[in-house]
């Protein structure tokens, strides 16, 4: 007789989902092992999943016994309903320190430390991954439609094929002229009545939302931002199509992060994916991608949001190699190796773009200056910058659109020097007008092709002045072309590599990597805010400018915290002690007393004011006892004291010892906490030289005896006969 499989397939068909869910749940809840509660966990085991059962502890342990008894009677017999009485454990790994101060530990709730990696960074790699197919996907439809519009506005047909609006301008003559207009005026509506926030280039938008948003971007400007780009730009608009890429993808992984349970932290990196993804997927430059990411969007370099933001700038690389092929974005001929003459040229390069780095950041926003003195509604602002656009591209064709071959072009030197240099003056006027009105596009393309073009001058006097130097003018457009957006964005990493990664050129690594370190150090010294920045800066927002490890992670609490310390016992009365603290007696000011027994357990913390504002003088101490204490342990850091307090909003902790017999050896203070910054500031002082080179050594003695002598024994000396 054959079993009927009909049971079994229901059995799996209730099985297969609650094994599904729960093996999610595993892997995706948000928690690391060691910080996941346990079921059933022993009464002295650390409350945490990766607990091990250990016996007991015995009888005679005066310390543990006194505790649980605390413990009890505070959670069951005043009133606590939680009736979870585990313990937890204040260690980075989870682990009890002994079993002994199981109970005491699980009244402190020190913060653990966490791990850098958990199962919740695998999660955001899941979605990071996810946001790579997406973002390069978004890239390719928002060519497309870039495509369209122009197609459609220049040349009359309904086509994706990538044309050049320079070559329709001398079918439509002065007709060019009002289709910026018209493309400036649909922006206006767009902003006017969608979102304020499409205007601009998207970057310090994103910028701003990372620092006072919790990185949360409205929805909506996933599709107003890269739709009015399109018209923009699709409409001789003389912007790049990396910018709105770049936003588009930030606010797709932002909308992702609010759409699943995501911290800030989470949230912030899904943004960078999102964002590096765009850019990797636009020019096949992951590697710049993410640097662009951590410098403008992360301000951070941690594992768990640097992995996401290369996964999902790798993935939209390969998408993008499978959709155009691996040529590089911008194709040059190969350049050879720099001799050291022409090496100093290319920093001194550097340093010049810095300059115009800085000259141009000042004009843009002093002519956005110009626009809101207008007296007229923003809402017209593009529409007006339009018409510049449409003049300038009217006698300067390659002005309009995106005009990514405009680089390639200067970067190959196919271009005469005086084609160059009117080239990058009209660019320069039409962006800076475009840009300065509030319409919508990017500002990487337009520097770039500025950058280049004045490299490629550069370039070319140095060699007709020079010749042997070594110099290649094109090395010196490549290197103009990254030192300038080193210098106005501060990227400076992501701006060197960039250059290399869009042209595929190994030789101009180190000409690209001084160049950008010299704009970017002229930069710092000619201006306090750059272009991604001063428009936040206006607004109130600062934007991180350096990457530093916190040092409260790097201090423990006992080389801060404040010893001996002052203890009160339970058995002194409430008179007594006022009576002590009236007196001025040493110890007496301190506004927060731990509380020891007579074993010298610490049982509570009290503060001048619950001693002094209590009317029963009779009573002892221990009767003001409301709560259990929470303390840190001598080795802790004093980051997770400066939680600690924060957490249970409270100015000062017991230190007790980790090692042998647990007692108080200290309190940690609000002032011992910023206390810990000196090491921090005095990393900034000079110090005098610790060593001295040996000839230096005996010139410093000798000058160091001759201001010791007296000046009339000098004298008497100089004085002496032969």
């Amino acid at each position: 007789m054959t079993a009927d499989p009909a049971p079994a397939a229901t059995q799996w068909g209730i099985t297969l989902p609650i094994l599904s869910r729960w093996f999610t749940f595993r892997m995706w809840a948000g928690h690391d092992r060691v910080h996941r509660p346990a079921r059933n966990a022993s009464p002295y085991c650390s409350r945490t999943e990766s607990v091990r059962r250990r016996p007991h502890p015995p009888k005679t342990d005066r310390w543990t016994a006194r505790h649980q008894d605390w413990q009890y009677r505070m959670k069951h017999d005043e009133g606590d309903s939680t009736g979870d009485d585990r313990p937890r454990s204040a260690t980075a790994d989870g682990l009890t320190v002994s079993p002994a101060l199981d109970v005491v530990v699980d009244a402190a709730q020190v913060p653990d430390e966490r791990s850098p990696i958990d199962q919740r960074t695998l999660w955001i790699c899941f979605l990071a991954i996810l946001l790579g197919v997406a973002s390069a996907i978004l890239a390719l439809l928002l060519m497309w439609l870039i495509a369209l519009v122009t197609n459609f506005a220049f040349f009359g047909d309904a086509s994706i094929e990538r044309r050049a609006p320079a070559d329709a301008v001398a079918r439509l003559g002065l007709w060019v002229v009002p289709i910026p207009v018209i493309g400036g005026l649909v922006v206006g509506l767009m902003a006017r009545y969608g979102s304020r926030a499409i205007r601009g280039h998207g970057i310090p938008e994103a910028m701003e939302q990372v620092l006072t948003n919790r990185s949360r971007i409205p929805a909506r400007l996933t599709v107003l931002k890269p739709l009015s780009s399109a018209i923009a730009i699709g409409t001789g608009g003389p912007f790049g199509a990396e910018g709105p890429i770049i936003a588009t993808g930030g606010a797709v992984g932002s909308l992702v992060g609010q759409f699943t349970a995501c911290s800030p932290a989470e949230r912030k990196t899904l943004l960078g994916a999102g964002a590096a993804a765009g850019m990797a997927a636009t020019f096949g430059s992951p590697v710049a991608a993410v640097l662009l990411a951590v410098e403008l969007l992360l301000f951070e370099y941690r594992p768990r949001s640097i992995i996401p933001v290369a996964l999902a700038a790798t993935v939209a690389t390969g998408m993008r190699i499978a959709f155009e092929g691996s040529k590089p974005a911008f194709g040059m001929p190969d350049v050879g190796p720099a001799p050291l003459s022409a090496l100093a040229f290319y920093v001194i390069l550097g340093a010049l773009m810095g300059l115009v780095a800085a000259g141009v950041t000042r004009a843009v926003y002093a002519v956005e200056d110009r626009f809101e003195h207008l007296p007229v509604h923003w809402m017209w602002w593009p529409a007006l910058g339009a018409v510049a656009v449409g003049v300038i591209g009217y006698f300067a064709p390659d002005t309009l659109g995106v005009g990514y071959y405009n680089i390639t072009a200067i970067l190959s030197n196919h271009l005469p020097i005086t084609a160059v240099a009117f080239l990058c003056v009209m660019k320069f006027l039409s962006w800076l007008i475009a840009l300065g009105s509030g319409t919508s596009g990017g500002t990487l393309a337009p520097l770039f092709t500025i950058g280049g073009g004045v490299g490629v001058l550069l370039g070319g006097a140095t060699v007709a002045l020079l010749p042997h130097a070594g110099v290649d003018v094109r090395i010196a457009g490549l290197v103009g072309m990254a030192a300038l957006f080193a210098g106005a964005s501060r990227a400076m990493l992501a701006s060197a590599i960039f250059a290399f990664e869009t042209t595929l050129q190994p030789a101009a690594i180190l000409p690209l990597l001084g160049g950008c370190a010299a704009a970017y150090l002229v930069s710092w010294l000619a201006m306090r805010n750059t272009i991604m920045t001063e428009k936040i800066a206006r607004r109130g927002v600062q934007a991180p400018n350096e990457y530093a490890t916190d040092p409260l992670d790097h201090v423990l609490v006992r080389d801060v915290a404040s010893h001996p310390v002052t203890v009160l016992r339970t058995t002194q009365t409430i008179g007594e002690v006022r009576e002590w603290i009236a007196s001025g007696s040493k110890g007496s000011s301190h506004q927060g007393f731990p509380i020891l027994d007579k074993s010298d357990t610490l049982v509570g913390v009290l503060t001048r004011r619950d001693l002094l504002s209590t009317e029963a003088e009779g009573a002892s101490v221990a009767s003001l006892i409301t709560q259990l204490p929470r303390f840190v342990y001598d080795d802790c850091t004093v980051r997770q004291a400066a939680d600690h307090m924060v957490n249970h909003d409270i100015g000062r902790l017991p230190v007790v010892n980790r090692e042998g017999k647990p007692r108080v050896i200290g309190m940690m203070t609000r002032s011992d906490v910023l206390s810990s910054y000196r090491m921090r500031i005095a990393e900034y002082e000079p110090e005098a030289p610790s060593r001295n080179l040996p000839f230096l050594r005996r010139r410093e003695q000798t000058r160091s005896q001759d201001a010791g002598e007296p000046r009339q024994e000098r004298e008497d000396a100089s004085n002496k006969p032969g």
